[in-house]
């Protein structure tokens, strides 16, 4: 880490959103993607180069301090789960507030914002399990509440523990991490065996793992993946980290992938009407959760 990271400001980003958006950037819509005539070395995008300077300096921090012994240290701090009770819809009132503070000019709220990926998931016809995960995908960010940085609760998901992979984006940035100086830490499987399964793998700490670790007892093994995996983008749309993988993973990621356009393009000014979708969606989650969790 550079001495120049004690003077930069923790949270570069104006509000948590705006990684969200740099993400969909990243990866337009499928009309939107370079055509087959466009496949040559110089037609590739890049993506960093229209990156937002508040944007790359998060990406910096995330890649500089996302170690194998910051991940431990969070999962031990955290996964206990016991910090807090509570139920889905006060964490996300919770994390409607905690957004509202830091971006009051916000178009619509964290809680109309679910309901739109939920509502999308629902008009598509899918079971009420893969509903619901729309509706709560998001509801680690309530890391916030105990004061976490940015970078570490949201960003693009990946190993540590093995060589950082050169489809994540800014991958320059890893120079600077300590974990690059650690012999057992750079080779291709690191800590880690061929096709083991990612069970046994340590991603980078975010709302991702955090929401997995308080809701994996009460969803379907398919639901859990797309919350712990939706962010591991180098992975599920970038095709990396095959090797660490086992053929359960793999058919796990086939439910990731299904998931992801609805995370990424059904966000719209169109605000649903939250009073008019709350009955359905208090039922729905009183169908799957006890009334308060532990977090």
């Amino acid at each position: 880490m550079s001495p120049a990271d004690n003077e930069l400001p923790l949270d570069p980003l104006e509000d948590l959103d705006e990684w969200d958006d740099d993400v969909r950037r990243r990866y337009p819509p499928p009309t939107e993607q370079p055509t087959a005539g466009d496949k040559r070395p110089e037609g590739f995008r890049d993506y960093t180069a229209d990156t937002r300077p508040g944007v790359k300096e998060f990406y910096r921090l995330n890649h500089v301090r996302q170690t194998v012994d910051f991940v431990k240290s969070k999962r031990a701090e955290y996964l206990p789960l016991a910090r807090r009770r509570m139920g889905i819809w006060e964490a996300m009132q919770q994390l409607e507030a905690l957004v509202d503070d830091s971006d009051p000019d916000t178009d619509l709220s964290q809680i109309q914002h679910a309901l739109q990926t939920a509502e999308a998931i629902r008009q598509g016809g899918h079971p009420k399990w893969f509903i619901l995960t729309g509706l709560i995908h998001d509801l680690g960010k309530v890391l916030c509440l105990d004061g976490e940085p940015q970078w570490a609760v949201v960003g693009d998901t990946f190993p540590v523990g093995c060589r950082f992979s050169e489809s994540i984006v800014f991958h320059e940035f890893f120079a600077d991490n300590p974990d690059v100086q650690m012999g057992e830490y750079q080779t291709r499987l690191g800590i880690y065996e061929e096709g083991g399964g990612l069970d046994r793998v340590m991603l980078s700490w975010g709302h991702d793992e955090y929401l997995y670790h308080v809701v994996r007892d009460y969803l379907p093994e398919e639901a859990l993946a797309m919350i712990r995996y939706h962010s591991f983008y180098p992975a599920h749309r970038e095709g990396a980290y095959q090797y660490l993988m086992n053929d359960h993973d793999r058919e796990m990621f086939r439910w990731v992938r299904k998931f992801n356009p609805y995370d990424l393009y059904t966000k719209s000014h169109a605000p649903p009407d939250v009073e008019a979708l709350r009955p359905f969606y208090e039922d729905l989650v009183h169908e799957f959760f006890p009334p308060t969790l532990a977090w």
